[in-house]
């Protein structure tokens, strides 16, 4: 695994800043009604992504998730601003204001969606590492899912094809505690997700996914198992959502007091420690990076409030490809 250093850190630390403060303009915005439709936030699970991309390829390797999808594609490479004009539904935004917060796109830097189908990118994550297999690119794809996903019989099938085939992919179900209301406990006759893998004799296990150090090793490792032929892994990531399923949701399944004690073990606040702590930045470069932060979302923000909407021919062209398509109306 490449080492984990002090340039590792700042760069976790601004990052999952970014990402957080980020979504929390999201929120903000969605409130206003500048963001429409359902808006999933991310805000708790950053230490995931951080993780991860330390042990991702990323000139080759992929990733596809579910709704809960603005920041990994940041991480990926994608230009925030286009993101957050894709939220806001404008031209400039990644599938050009169509597809909003739930189906962030970038085929360039190999982000396969974003899909609102609960479980539907299990298959199709599969479905890409046969590609990478069969096609010899030695890519490895990572496909994320919810703990209520989990309980998709899809799973099951992709799961028995994916060991049949030793398919270049890493499951990997992020686990924050609910499926929008649901807690675990309620929805099957045991809390350990990763166990699933056993009945396939996947390699399987759980990850402290509050830790990108935890997520880091835990990849690296699966990463590296599929890039070698030897097939997929599943992981379950243990972490928390500190927002509601999505920002409809009133929370009534939980305490604030629980909310609370994960808040104690934030992803973020484990990194800043780790960088006082061991002498990799003070308090005032802390504090620059979190106005460099403040600066970059407030960049994003005016990108997208900026920005034009899309013409309304934009809508039919991307789904008719006959351009003289005969039960069009004439004037758009």
């Amino acid at each position: 695994m490449k080492k984990i250093t002090k340039e590792t850190y700042l760069n976790w630390y601004e990052e999952m800043l970014f990402w957080r403060k980020f979504e929390d303009k999201l929120a903000q915005v969605y409130i206003q009604q500048k963001v429409r439709g359902f808006l999933h936030l991310y805000n708790g699970q950053e230490a995931i992504l951080a993780g991860s991309l330390h042990a991702m390829d990323l000139s080759k390797d992929k990733m596809i998730t579910a709704y809960r999808n603005h920041v990994q594609p940041i991480g990926m490479g994608v230009d925030p601003k286009r993101v957050m004009a894709e939220l806001y539904g404008k031209a400039t935004g990644t599938s050009q204001g169509l597809g909003g917060s739930m189906h962030i796109f970038s085929k360039e830097k190999g982000f396969y969606g974003g899909h609102g189908i609960v479980g539907g990118q299990i298959p199709l994550g599969a479905g890409m590492a046969f590609g990478d297999k069969y096609h010899k690119r030695e890519a490895v794809t990572l496909c994320f899912f919810g703990d209520g996903a989990a309980r998709q019989g899809s799973l099951h099938e992709t799961f028995n094809m994916a060991m049949n085939w030793k398919l270049p992919v890493v499951f990997c179900v992020e686990n924050n505690g609910y499926a929008m209301g649901t807690s675990v406990a309620r929805t099957a006759n045991h809390e350990d997700i990763w166990k699933l893998g056993l009945g396939y004799e996947m390699p399987c296990g759980p990850v402290d996914a509050m830790n990108p150090v935890a997520v880091a090793e835990a990849m690296d490792e699966a990463i590296d198992r599929a890039r070698r032929g030897d097939g997929p892994t599943f992981l379950e990531l243990k972490t928390y959502r500190y927002r509601g399923h999505s920002m409809s949701d009133a929370q009534h399944y939980r305490t604030k007091e629980e909310v609370a004690e994960y808040q104690k073990i934030d992803p973020i606040t484990q990194v800043k420690d780790i960088l006082l702590k061991e002498g990799y930045a003070t308090e005032d470069e802390i504090k620059v990076m979190d106005k460099r932060v403040k600066e970059r979302v407030a960049e994003c923000e005016k990108f997208a409030e900026e920005s034009p909407f899309p013409e309304k021919n934009v809508m039919y062209d991307v789904v008719y490809e006959q351009e003289d398509y005969p039960f069009l109306p004439h004037k758009l």
